[in-house]
């Protein structure tokens, strides 16, 4: 069994750790963090766990974390990176799910986190936590930082454009001129109270936000020109907060080249991804839905060309919480530790 701790138990991707791993037949949840909950049992907080889960929270400095076999850290920006080194001296492996991990570039993650970096030796070795695309990589790993929620949607709905094990070197669209226009509930800004999510503000109402420059943004331009294996990336980043709880719908929008003009795009996407568990590329035509993957670990592709014409338009969606968060985390884990990639993660999308 893997003994896993959780540092930062009572936020969203928390709690929806604690409910994948729960269901996981080779973890044993050992150690579960928060300061100001220490000594409270986690079913009290989360009623759906009783039963499930009979640890109380403790404080990190009671939680024995050195003898996990891995830690996950569902904690704001810059908690890994702080209790990294020490981790994995112990020999715990690490998954980080805030960004401490993500951006390679030290400066780009000052300028848009506001702090410099602890551990870049440390960073210069973590892996980015898209399955999908750095699976290998994952299955070495020590430190994984795992994809955002935006970035996955955009990541896997790209890629199959750019990747050159797909293009075979030929460009079909224009990477210069990406457009995503990304909507995503309110679980995805943390469970802070916050003025902008509160139910009287959030409810009947959609917005965008941070048109100015998303810290998404680095993120997913780092991962599409790693995926293109080219700097020839350009990315026009537009994120909404739509009034539901649970959800991710990125509409993407790439122009077609010269080169893609008689390229069957249906048929290049079924076949990028025809050996992904967790991917599934709809028929022609199709328009998924959010619910459609709430509360699974699913993405759901569609794409489409407009009156056969030159802009490509790609539908992704995930459940912001699984796919988009904790159970890509699991995912990565079981890549780590040499177990089934599914393992803990076939639940079925809840509907309606």
């Amino acid at each position: 069994m893997i003994k896993v701790g959780i540092v930062g138990g009572t936020g969203y991707t928390g709690v929806e750790l604690l409910r994948l791993l729960a269901q996981h037949p080779q973890v044993t949840i050992q150690a579960i963090t928060s300061r100001t909950e220490a000594g409270i049992p986690v079913a009290d907080m989360f009623p759906s766990l009783r039963g499930r889960i009979d640890l109380k929270f403790t404080t990190p400095e009671d939680a024995k974390l050195d003898q996990c076999d891995a830690v996950f850290f569902a904690t704001p920006h810059g908690v890994a990176m702080a209790q990294a080194e020490s981790l994995l001296a112990a020999g715990v492996k690490v998954l980080d799910l805030a960004a401490d991990f993500r951006l390679k570039d030290t400066a780009e993650f000052t300028q848009w986190y506001g702090m410099p970096h602890a551990c870049p030796a440390i960073l210069a070795e973590a892996v980015y936590g898209l399955p999908e695309i750095n699976r290998e990589a994952i299955k070495k790993a020590r430190v994984v930082g795992l994809a955002g929620c935006y970035p996955t949607s955009v990541q896997l709905g790209f890629a199959p454009l750019l990747a050159p094990k797909s293009t075979r070197g030929k460009r079909w669209i224009d990477g210069l001129h990406l457009i995503s226009d990304s909507k995503s509930g309110t679980s995805g800004a943390g469970r802070k109270a916050e003025v902008g999510t509160l139910m009287a503000e959030a409810s009947d109402n959609f917005k965008a936000y941070a048109v100015k420059g998303h810290r998404h943004t680095p993120e997913i331009t780092q991962g599409l020109k790693a995926i293109a294996q080219s700097d020839q990336i350009g990315l026009t980043f537009v994120p909404h907060l739509t009034p539901m709880i649970r959800g991710i719908h990125s509409t993407l929008y790439a122009r077609i080249t010269e080169e893609g003009k008689d390229v069957d795009f249906q048929a290049v996407f079924e076949q990028f991804y025809k050996d992904e568990p967790f991917v599934d590329v709809m028929p022609a035509g199709s328009h998924p839905e959010t619910r459609s993957v709430r509360g699974s670990n699913g993405l759901r592709i569609a794409i489409h060309r407009p009156g056969n014409g030159d802009t490509l338009v790609i539908l992704v969606v995930e459940d912001n919480l699984v796919k988009g968060a904790s159970g890509q985390g699991v995912q990565c884990l079981n890549l780590m530790f040499g177990l089934p990639e599914t393992m803990g993660l076939t639940q079925i999308a809840l509907s309606p």
